[in-house]
């Protein structure tokens, strides 16, 4: 008898733990299966785990980020992860915004190493020339890092009113170098950082009127144009691509210069290898360590380009908590990114559409991508 009832005590006595597993202890579901689409987006040896990599890439286009376009990932020189929107590939151009700030300081770059502009000279503006103008005291180092002193009023409200707005859009449009180079002091020359695509035009508008051999805007367009195709663009593999230039022939050095993921991918690379491709050095490598250096009056800026540091001032533009020290960024608006990190050996391209409120979890995502390499 009590051999019978021994299997059935033993049965009633599991049944509580039973119902404690089917019920409070249960594993967490996993997470749900990746598309196809993303996965054949990564490469087969991405140099981290492959299903991370296309899960972080696949939250960079969920709808809650805004409008992602393309996504584009080296690892050690190659393309390990590309990925495109519906209505959107490899030979799309896509608009830099900001991004643009970047390749004018390169050219910068490229012609201060031709000694035509000099860094820590009085930047050569007619305007400000005239005896007792302050603004005559103003370099080319104060521009490229974004404490010029001028009077320039950035994203702010009404948007009618922000100087950026008016120049590209308004009343400057026609001459946006004039309408830069027309604004007063509101500061002493460097001793104020205050983020302005004024400056990066005033920028362009002395790079053509080093290289043009005439002052009409046709001169001046083809000038800077051939410069940046035969100096920069052709010898980095950038053949897509198309800077943009006011009726004054001056070139929109802070917003307008389009090119193919791919191209911004190639730009990134070149940042990442100091001017150098394929052995070549294109420009010194002293100018692109100059870039990536902080402002000294702004951490997390260099010279027309973003740092990984904590703020001087304000919240940071990408995650010094997060990512590398070294890396750096192209930043243009509504969400376009070229990472780069040195150290991991890594450029990251995010190009789209977001608005400023759902920024962070673009930067959120784009920090993730960069983690799973190490």
């Amino acid at each position: 008898m009590a051999r019978r009832l021994l299997p059935l005590i033993v049965s009633l006595a599991l049944v509580p733990a039973l119902a404690s597993c089917s019920h409070g202890d249960a594993p967490p579901p996993g997470p749900p299966p990746l598309s196809a689409e993303a996965l054949a987006a990564v490469d087969e040896k991405p140099g981290t785990n492959r299903e991370k990599l296309a899960r972080a890439i696949d939250a960079l286009f969920a709808a809650e980020k805004g409008e992602t376009r393309a996504v584009i990932v080296m690892q050690g020189g190659r393309i390990v992860a590309e990925r495109y929107a519906p209505g959107y590939h490899e030979n799309t151009r896509f608009v830099s915004w900001s991004m643009a700030k970047s390749i004018t300081g390169v050219m910068i770059g490229m012609l201060v190493s031709d000694g035509r502009l000099r860094l820590d000279e009085t930047a050569p503006v007619p305007a400000w020339q005239r005896p007792g103008d302050p603004r005559g005291e103003i370099t080319l180092r104060q521009l490229l890092q974004m404490r010029s002193g001028l009077r320039h009023s950035e994203a702010i409200t009404p948007v009618y009113r922000s100087d950026e707005v008016r120049m590209l859009f308004l009343d400057g449009r026609d001459d946006m170098a004039r309408y830069a180079e027309e604004q007063p002091l509101e500061a002493e020359p460097g001793r104020k950082f205050e983020y302005s695509t004024a400056s990066s035009v005033i920028l362009a508008d002395l790079a053509a009127r080093v290289l043009a051999p005439a002052p009409d805007a046709e001169s001046r367009r083809e000038a800077v144009s051939d410069y940046l195709r035969t100096r920069l663009f052709e010898p980095a593999g950038m053949k897509s691509m198309l800077p943009e230039f006011d009726a004054a022939g001056t070139l929109v050095g802070g917003s307008l210069i389009h090119g193919t993921a791919r191209d911004w991918a190639r730009f990134g690379e070149f940042l990442r290898n100091k001017g150098s491709v394929k052995g070549a050095q294109i420009i010194p490598r002293q100018w692109i360590d100059f870039m990536v250096s902080p402002s000294p009056r702004e951490a997390q800026y260099g010279a027309q380009i973003w740092l990984n540091r904590p703020p001087t001032a304000g919240k940071p533009a990408l995650f010094p908590d997060r990512g590398p020290r070294d890396l750096f960024a192209c930043i243009g608006h509504l969400g376009q990114y070229v990472l780069v990190s040195p150290s991991r050996k890594l450029t990251v391209v995010r190009l789209g559409k977001t608005q400023d409120d759902r920024l962070d979890g673009v930067v959120d995502a784009l920090a993730d991508v960069v983690a799973l390499y190490r």
